[in-house]
């Protein structure tokens, strides 16, 4: 079978009507400077970038210098291109507008540049996720609140995985594609086509170093996969925790199950965890666009609108009916008060 470029693939689209040249533009931006994210992390501590950067985000974590890095290549990459009207980052408080002397376009990019950072050092698979919005058209210079978006509004998502492949997943809106790097030949080629996840599943990816800090209902259903095929759910259930959303999310694309990150006492001030703009809403299209659930637990994530750039919610995500029952029970629980 004849292999078919990323390129291909996205004029392909927009013959199609699906995208428009612009937007198919800027994936090509943001897929070339995540080659670039993908050299610098595949040379480890050959290239200098292991270990602290001696700063902190917005957040207040500390950064690792490819956090630094990553930043920079996306933000020097889609600067001039004319596609953009700004971009925002999880590294930056603010969004960064294009500078004057550049054209500027109709669309906001939002970026996690390093999602699982804190793998670099011990070379398990980080990534870059991103999501795309429409600027307003009546806006010529965006701040924060042009961000501000619910999730169903995103134009595209995407998310790029650096491990043993380096493998762009991307969404338009008309289902869920996989595209592998050819290191050889330099371009992302199409390897998987409408990715479907499976509605059900024995696969679970959470933190359980947090379950006293659960809410009822969490503690609830994962004693149940916990209890296996004696317990309510009649079957066994394996358990999976990478600490890198980016693979985590990457197994349910290949193989199905589910994330969660749950709202708990230790962060429960905040909201949650993952960030809304930057890694929950971009991977919720993407999941919802293969088949599966996206959920806060107890509301759809794209539903949400937004109240902050750098907001955090729980995340529920994966295969269907898992994802359904988890919010069930959450839903119950607060029906029951």
């Amino acid at each position: 079978m004849k292999s078919i470029s990323l390129i291909q693939f996205l004029i392909e689209e927009r013959r199609a009507g699906r995208m428009n040249a612009e937007l198919s533009l800027l994936i090509e931006v943001v897929a070339r400077a995540c080659k670039r994210i993908a050299v610098a992390t595949n040379k480890g501590a050959l290239g200098g970038v292991l270990g602290e950067a001696g700063t902190g985000n917005i957040q207040g974590e500390a950064q690792k210098k490819l956090d630094v890095i990553s930043n920079e290549i996306l933000l020097e990459a889609n600067a001039w291109g004319g596609q953009l009207a700004a971009c925002a980052s999880e590294e930056m408080e603010d969004p960064q507008p294009i500078p004057d002397m550049y054209p500027k376009g109709h669309h906001l990019l939002l970026f996690d540049p390093l999602d699982g950072s804190s793998n670099i050092d011990v070379n398990i698979s980080v990534g870059t996720i991103f999501s795309v919005l429409r600027c307003p058209d009546d806006v010529t210079e965006p701040k924060a609140e042009h961000f501000l978006q619910p999730g169903t509004t995103q134009l595209a998502a995407g998310y790029v995985v650096y491990g043993p492949a380096t493998v762009l997943v991307l969404t338009f809106g008309h289902g869920t594609h996989e595209f592998t790097l050819d290191r050889e030949v330099g371009s992302f080629v199409l390897s998987r086509r409408d990715i479907r996840i499976p509605e059900e599943t024995a696969e679970f990816a959470i933190n359980m170093s947090n379950q006293r800090h659960w809410e009822a209902p969490m503690q609830r259903y994962i004693g149940e996969l916990l209890a296996g095929k004696d317990g309510p759910r009649g079957k066994d259930f394996n358990m999976r925790w990478v600490a890198s959303m980016v693979a985590d999310v990457h197994r349910i694309i290949t193989r199905g199950g589910v994330f969660f990150y749950p709202l708990d006492a230790k962060i429960k001030s905040k909201g949650g965890k993952l960030r809304l703009m930057y890694e929950a809403n971009p991977m919720a299209f993407i999941i919802e666009q293969a088949g599966g659930a996206a959920t806060t637990g107890r509301e759809p994530i794209m539903g949400l609108q937004p109240t902050g750039l750098h907001q955090r919610v729980p995340v529920f995500l994966g295969s269907k009916k898992e994802v359904e029952v988890a919010t069930h029970y959450h839903v119950e629980a607060d029906a029951a008060v």
